[in-house]
């Protein structure tokens, strides 16, 4: 799909399983499970899917999945797949050393494992040439999170690239550049960013964890992972209501049915109203 002077492609990163209920919150299993089967565990399989938007000066990656390199517990917990981001830029033509730009949604772990990858036995940039992008606040609240989020958060994933002076701090929602703004929601975490690509034609968004899954698109549906779900309640309704207004393409980062969707609302409210998957031009 292109937006303006931007080519887009989906890159898949890999996949990883979650519990089911921290995903659905309040929703009861009863209703969640028609679309997500689990494990022994409550666990359900999400993917990892990041955004690559090329120009003819820039070549912009958003999000880059879990990583690589985790230890045995960690890919028993999660059970990680491989990581396949090199490998999905590769497919596309395009080199770790090209990318110009990496937008990190967010400091979670499935969001920034793979902004690094393991050299002689460190962990440094895994694309040496790029600016890295993350909001002031949520890089602060990252060095220092609470009880309630700390193991979402791994420092070693994202301080290499601060300390190779890559990291670009950016402080709410701005103009990145004609076809590309940011957008900053609080009900997730402190300071997500989402990124907006829009022309004369269509607006898409990559929504990162504000909308996980193409489930998450009715409201009472918000993870339990979010710290002010409330504040998500009143982000999804002012959001969302855009979204419909203006048939939005939404991308969403952890489904592995459905990668993007337009949405409706109608008298049951917000709901999907087409689904792809894939970005192509209309």
């Amino acid at each position: 799909m292109r937006i303006g002077k931007y080519k887009l492609n989906l890159v898949e990163a890999g996949t990883m399983m979650l519990d089911g209920g921290a995903i659905f919150g309040v929703v009861p299993k009863y209703f969640w499970k028609k679309d997500f089967a689990s494990d022994e565990n409550n666990r359900i399989k999400l993917t990892a899917r990041c955004l690559l938007a090329t120009s003819e000066n820039k070549k912009i990656l958003i999000d880059t999945g879990i990583g690589s390199g985790w230890d045995e517990n960690f890919r028993k917990i999660y059970q990680t797949g491989d990581d396949i981001l090199q490998q999905s830029l590769n497919n596309l033509g395009i080199t770790a050393d090209e990318i110009t730009d990496v937008f990190l949604t967010h400091l979670h772990f499935d969001h920034c494992g793979g902004a690094v990858v393991w050299n002689n036995g460190k962990l440094h940039p895994a694309f040496p040439n790029a600016k890295y992008h993350v909001q002031k606040k949520q890089f602060e609240w990252a060095l220092n999170p609470c009880e309630r989020d700390n193991a979402s958060y791994y420092a070693d994933r994202f301080i290499p690239v601060f300390n190779s002076g890559l990291l670009n701090f950016t402080e709410g929602g701005f103009q990145f550049d004609d076809e590309i703004s940011v957008q900053v929601v609080n009900g997730h975490t402190f300071a997500m960013q989402m990124i907006k690509f829009s022309d004369s034609k269509n607006i898409v968004l990559f929504a990162a964890d504000f909308l996980a899954t193409s489930s998450h698109i009715p409201l009472p549906y918000i993870m339990a992972y979010d710290l002010q779900p409330l504040i998500t309640l009143l982000e999804k309704k002012s959001i969302l209501t855009k979204a419909v207004e203006e048939d939005w393409k939404i991308i969403f980062e952890h489904d592995c049915k459905t990668a993007v969707a337009t949405l409706h609302l109608n008298d049951k409210g917000f709901g999907i109203k087409e689904r792809f998957s894939g970005l192509s031009d209309d």
